[in-house]
């Protein structure tokens, strides 16, 4: 049971981080994301992080604030196609394309996580991967862990600046969906989590 209540813990810290930096300025919002961010991988039960490379944890290396890689973006709804990913554990995770996004630095799509509890979801890879960011990809938007933006009707508030590494990056114990080839970025987008 331990487990499941620091599990509910960990997303209730996640969703009130993003509370927190929807409702600041761009670049104090990134600072605040950060320093939660290094706090929970630090200390919290849920952390990403294995145990033994918590001790010493200085944070997590982040590119400096670019309000270039800022957008806000309408959904285009496309018509729902059923398809699966690979996950870092080679498992497939099932996913429901649903809209895409054009963006400036190029186009992505916008998928549901179609399993119970569902969710928004938007990975991406782009030219850093496997470079200065995990070759798997990055997240922008994950709602089933209250990772969002946010943004009004069919517009999503997307900042490269909060993208991060799924889980499986800092232990091989998480299983993660990986960036579909529909949503590789060929713009190098040096904002956000980095290695």
């Amino acid at each position: 049971m331990e487990d499941f209540v620091s599990l509910l813990d960990w997303r209730r810290q996640i969703g009130a981080l993003y509370t927190d930096i929807r409702a600041t300025d761009p670049q104090a919002a990134h600072q605040h994301w950060q320093t939660r961010r290094n706090r929970l991988f630090a200390d919290h039960p849920q952390s990403a992080l294995p145990a033994e490379k918590r001790t010493g944890f200085a944070g997590l290396p982040v590119w400096d604030y670019d309000p270039a890689f800022a957008f806000q973006a309408r959904i285009e709804p496309l018509p729902q196609e059923r398809f699966t990913v690979q996950t870092s554990a080679d498992q497939d995770m099932p996913l429901v394309r649903f809209g895409r996004v054009r963006l400036p630095i190029g186009t992505l799509d916008v998928y549901w996580i179609d399993v119970y509890g569902g969710g928004v979801f938007l990975p991406f890879r782009d030219a850093t991967a496997g470079q200065t960011s995990y070759g798997g990809g990055r997240y922008l938007l994950d709602t089933v862990k209250g990772a969002d933006l946010g943004g009004t009707g069919d517009t999503l508030k997307l900042d490269f600046n909060f993208a991060y590494h799924p889980s499986c990056f800092y232990d091989a114990r998480w299983n993660c969906p990986l960036a579909p080839p529909t949503n590789v970025l060929k713009a190098e987008i040096r904002a956000g989590e980095r290695t």
